[in-house]
């Protein structure tokens, strides 16, 4: 099988299940217990908290681990709407999931700031909204379409106004530089398993000296920031997932996705690439297919050995279109037709050239199938 869904989720990294290992054997002790394996425990965690901040260029005590990518946002919205005084809770339009139905949740008025036909968040409007704001949440990368969003501007905008302001970074970590300082964000969430880390772990950054209130309460972990006994492995997991993308070569995604387009686009008519192409994340492909329904052709793909997905993960198996195509102006019957490609570290040169055939065998079939006139489709041959 070639795996084309590194945003849903990456393999773990040999190195990575090696440092984990011995914290699920003899390990086990609970970080908070007094005893000398306890106390290995807790240094082992304090280490991996070290790790995570460097990656990012934070501190130590900015980190807080949680149970994931999900846990990581509700908590971050979960203070700010706890602490901030009266105004709108200002997301985009194309948030993940994570963070729209948190803030939904909310008694809070919501305002969804428009993209532009790239899926870019439209800064005029995001001004805006900002008069009568309580915080921002703004993703750095969209999920599906791998945009980068001006997350520095909007720090800017949202700094201008004494507004906290958080981001989804949960995409972009292993793809494209992270740092906090630069950002000058408030709030930035992690999760492990997007960046060859196990699944079940995820961190916070909170910038020091903010206010904040905790999500989950009981025995006090993390400094009182987050209860709950911590999964020492899936921390040491998490830590070892950053020192090993430390060692990576930089480059090599955007080049195997860049293969992988060119081929399709040169062989196959009625495609569209979405999404603003110089402001992508290196190694994300989101491709309309005009005349095919993104159902059939998944299936295709698959018994083809092929793994890619039609948008979030957690949209999965749900017939109908994305909101982040749909916002970006994209006609329903064309969202309907489009697949995500995402490659990893591990994705090969070859992979990419095969997996790109696949697709292009996939989508003669599949229109031969419907009958959809879209003119012929040409099947590369090297």
């Amino acid at each position: 099988m070639i795996y084309l869904d590194a945003n849903a989720t990456t393999s773990l990294a040999p190195e990575v299940l090696e440092a984990m290992l011995p914290w699920l054997r003899e390990g086990f002790a609970n970080p908070s217990g007094s005893y000398a394996t306890a106390r290995q425990a807790r240094k082992a965690i304090d280490h991996a908290r070290g790790q995570v901040a460097e990656s990012i260029g934070a501190d130590p005590g900015e980190i807080i681990f949680t149970g994931g990518g999900t846990e990581s946002v509700n908590t971050a919205l979960h203070s700010l709407d706890q602490l901030a005084g009266s105004g709108v809770a200002v997301v985009s339009a194309i948030e993940h999931s994570a963070v729209l139905r948190c803030v939904e949740s909310f008694t809070r008025e919501i305002v969804r700031v428009p993209v532009t036909p790239g899926g870019r968040v439209e800064t005029t409007a995001l001004a805006a909204a900002l008069e009568n704001a309580a915080y921002v949440s703004l993703m750095a990368a969209n999920n599906e379409t791998g945009v980068i969003q001006p997350l520095e501007e909007a720090v800017a905008l949202a700094r201008g106004r004494g507004l906290p302001i958080h981001t989804d970074a949960i995409q972009v970590m292993g793809k494209i530089p992270v740092d906090v300082r630069k950002l000058g964000v408030d709030l930035l969430s992690l999760s492990a398993h997007k960046f060859h880390g196990p699944k079940g772990v995820g961190a916070l950054y909170v910038r020091e000296g903010l206010r904040f209130q905790p999500f989950l309460q009981g025995g006090g972990q993390e400094s009182g920031r987050r209860s709950g006994t911590e999964n020492t492995a899936a921390i040491v997991g998490m830590g070892a997932a950053v020192a090993w993308l430390r060692g990576q070569p930089p480059g090599p995604m955007e080049v195997l996705r860049d293969a992988f387009e060119q081929r399709i686009l040169a062989s196959v008519n009625g495609v569209s690439v979405n999404g603003e192409i110089g402001k992508r994340l290196p190694n994300t492909s989101h491709l309309s297919f005009e005349g095919c329904e993104a159902a059939g052709l998944l299936i295709l793909l698959d018994e083809a050995g092929l793994a890619c997905s039609a948008g979030s993960a957690c949209m999965t198996g749900k017939q109908k279109p994305s909101h982040v195509q749909l916002a970006m102006g994209i006609p329903e019957t064309l969202a309907k037709s489009s697949l995500r490609f995402s490659f990893s570290r591990m994705n090969t040169l070859a992979e990419a050239l095969a997996a790109a055939e696949m697709v292009v065998r996939a989508v003669a079939k599949l229109r031969r199938v419907q009958g959809a006139g879209v003119g012929p489709v040409a099947v590369y041959s090297p």
